[in-house]
This record gives C-alpha cells, sequence and structure tokens, in this order.
C-alpha cells in the first residue's frame, strides 16, 4: 500500500533499533541469555523485559526486532529476502509494518514507501525514503517524516561484535552465512551514507545521537545509554 508518513510524533524523541550485536550488552541482559538467544534455545522476546525503558517510548524496530516484542510502534525493513521467512509472524504484528522494497506497492496491509532518487542521506519528501543500502540507515527517513526532533540509534555498530554481527542467528538459520571479506565489504558500503545523513540532518534541523558507543559511525555524537533514558 503506497503510503505518506503521517507527523504523528511531531517534536518527539524516536528510538531506532538496529541490529548491532551490541543492543543486548547495553541493557544489561545477562550473558547466559544472550548466549540461549543466540544458540536459539531461547526466544527473542527473552531481551524485552530487559528493555522495558523504551516500551513508552516511540521506536521503529528494524528487521529482525519485530521479534523481540508487540511495544515497538513501526517494524521497517527494505530487503524481500528477510520478508520471505518473517511473513506470518510480520502480518500478525499489532504495530505498522513498513517496507521501500517494491514487491509491496499493491500489499493491502505493509505500508510501501518509494525509494527517493537519491541513494545516500534523508529524503525530503514523506512518501519516500533515501535506501542507503541499508535498512537502518533508511528508516530514518521515515523517522523524520513522523516529525522526531531527535533520533537515537541503537544497534548501529556497523562491525562484528565478539565474533558476531547482529544480537540474534537468525541470519544464519535461514542460510545467509558469509565469510568475513564479504561482511566487511557489506558493513563498509553501509558506512557511506552516514556523513551525507548527518549532514542532511543539519539542515534539516534534527539531532541524531549514536547510543551505541563503540559504532564505527563517527558523524554523530556518541552518548551512553543511561544519559538519554
Amino acid at each position: 500500500m503506497r503510503w505518506r508518513v503521517p507527523r504523528i510524533w511531531d517534536g518527539s524523541d524516536v528510538w531506532l533499533i538496529g541490529g548491532g550485536a551490541t543492543v543486548p550488552y547495553m541493557f544489561g541482559v545477562p550473558e547466559d541469555i544472550i548466549k540461549e538467544v543466540k544458540d536459539r534455545r531461547l526466544p527473542l522476546s527473552s531481551y524485552s523485559p530487559y528493555m522495558k525503558d523504551l516500551w513508552n517510548k516511540r521506536v521503529i524496530g528494524i528487521n529482525m526486532a519485530y521479534k523481540i516484542g508487540d511495544w515497538m510502534d513501526i517494524i521497517f525493513f527494505g530487503d524481500v529476502h528477510f520478508f520471505l521467512p518473517n511473513e506470518e509472524g510480520l502480518r500478525r504484528y499489532p504495530g505498522l509494518v513498513v517496507t521501500c522494497h517494491s514487491q509491496f506497492a499493491a500489499d493491502n496491509q505493509i505500508k510501501y514507501l518509494t525509494t527517493d532518487e537519491r541513494v545516500w542521506g534523508i529524503s525530503e519528501l514523506n512518501d519516500r525514503v533515501c535506501w542507503n543500502w541499508n535498512s537502518g540507515a533508511a528508516a530514518i527517513s521515515v523517522a523524520v517524516h513522523a516529525g522526531a526532533k531527535r533520533i537515537l540509534l541503537l544497534g548501529f555498530d556497523m562491525k562484528m561484535v565478539n565474533g558476531w554481527t547482529h544480537w540474534h542467528s537468525e541470519y544464519k538459520l535461514n542460510g545467509v552465512e558469509d565469510t568475513l571479506p564479504h561482511i566487511q565489504a557489506v558493513f563498509d558500503r553501509h558506512k557511506e551514507s552516514w556523513p551525507v545523513i548527518a549532514e542532511d540532518a543539519k539542515r534539516m534541523g534534527v539531532e541524531i545521537l549514536n547510543v551505541t558507543i563503540n559504532s564505527e559511525i563517527d558523524v554523530f555524537k556518541k552518548v551512553k545509554l543511561e544519559e538519554v533514558l
């Protein structure tokens, strides 16, 4: 369904939960639970109680974040290969599910935003996003369209942490386990967009804070989670 993002969060803080491996560590999830989740002996929703400080915030979850809990307002994804094995869960999700993949232009349930002709940055038009070759970066356009005054990035590591690319192992379960050189090449491509996003955000009067202290993204002020909760 073609969609225009309404300004539902005018002047608000908006949190984006990316896929970086540091997410559970930031919220103090015990190591044994993290291991059980990554070994798929516990569900991803095991993280939710530790993230209760976000339950009443404005939150956009990226990709697999929908499995943490139904308290996220929007789930954003850009890759149809992510959607296919997760279709049932995404269609049952009680919040908004939004994508920029053209396959969903006529879908009567999932909100579709087209991709801007500008690959990098933040789109000026509320019916589209700049893709940035990264679902997390693309979702920044959604937050800005919704009226975010300040955007807080969680799990935007842009690197492997303790041998993990994500805070879950669901992609490996789906057969998307890549070699280290390829993984690094993907991260390098993702990092290209951030300077342009930073310039656009400044021009638009939107503050972006990186709550991922050891992130490879160095164009935003980095803050600890406890400083902004």
